[in-house]
């Protein structure tokens, strides 16, 4: 399929990258503008020469787009995205129009592109919205094992917890729960429908991917995750055993009582 030329082709030469994480899904098919350059993901024009290429999975990527222009956009979104965070996560990069016509991706953060064309910026715009969906849960996985190590080294020692562990547990549900809900949306090792249409980006997506180490990531956090539901397994095994114990320790001191009544009775009150 033929790539249109990018409608501001002769003002992009570079500008700034920038992926927001707004929140857990935008309901990109309530969004109507007349301004649509693309669909899947959607791309519209934004301000006087930017693109911004909206997800469903709540990562809005702006290209070329004013602080201005992507404040009024943000608010333009806030009815359409689901559980919004109070503050977005943001990676940043910068695109740079390659005079050689070579793709890639240099360790400075300055992604090179043969041209501008729309298809081009939707490729760029996947692979930083799952680099970001990726930092997402990378910080709060962090968050979460920050918080397991003291206190699964004090439930050892004293076997106690207190309202800490409902509190952990709480949190740690949570993050399972949201990356459940967010993995079939996002499907990070996954390459986008876009390559269908056209395979020829298939190399710049392939370059992208390592060069943002997504694959590698995704099986870190995999292996993380992994780590958290031990824990959570074993946290919530040493709290059964503790109530269990203190049952039992009940049991024990009712029957203790139980026979000193009995023997007050025959001993005392018989006497």
């Amino acid at each position: 399929m033929k790539e249109e030329p990018h409608p501001f082709a002769e003002e992009w030469r570079h500008g700034p990258v920038r992926a927001l994480l707004i929140g857990e899904s935008i309901d990109v098919r309530s969004l109507e503008r007349a301004d649509c350059l693309a669909l899947s993901p959607m791309a519209v024009r934004t301000g006087h020469h930017g693109v911004a290429v909206i997800t469903r999975y709540g990562v809005v990527v702006l290209f070329n787009v004013q602080p201005v222009e992507e404040v009024a956009l943000l608010d333009y979104l806030k009815p359409l995205v689901g559980h919004r965070y109070p503050e977005p996560i943001i990676e940043e990069a910068v695109f740079q129009i390659d005079a050689n016509g070579r793709e890639y991706a240099d360790l400075d953060g300055v992604i090179h592109l043969a041209e501008p064309s729309v298809p081009r910026l939707q490729l760029v715009a996947d692979i930083l919205a799952k680099s970001t969906i990726l930092d997402h849960y990378e910080q709060r996985v962090a968050g979460v094992f920050d918080r397991i190590e003291p206190l699964a080294h004090r439930m050892s020692r004293r076997g106690t917890g207190g309202g800490r562990v409902r509190d952990l547990l709480h949190q740690i549900g949570d993050v399972l729960a949201t990356r459940h809900r967010m993995v079939g949306r996002v499907e990070v090792t996954e390459k986008p429908e876009l390559l269908w249409e056209h395979p020829g980006l298939e190399r710049l997506h392939d370059r992208l991917a390592d060069e943002y180490e997504l694959a590698e990531r995704d099986r870190a956090l995999n292996r993380k995750l992994g780590i958290v539901a031990e824990t959570i397994e074993w946290l919530l095994d040493l709290v059964h055993n503790r109530r269990s114990l203190r049952v039992e320790w009940y049991i024990v001191i009712l029957i203790v009582v139980e026979i000193l009544l009995t023997l007050y009775e025959m001993f005392v009150h018989d006497a």
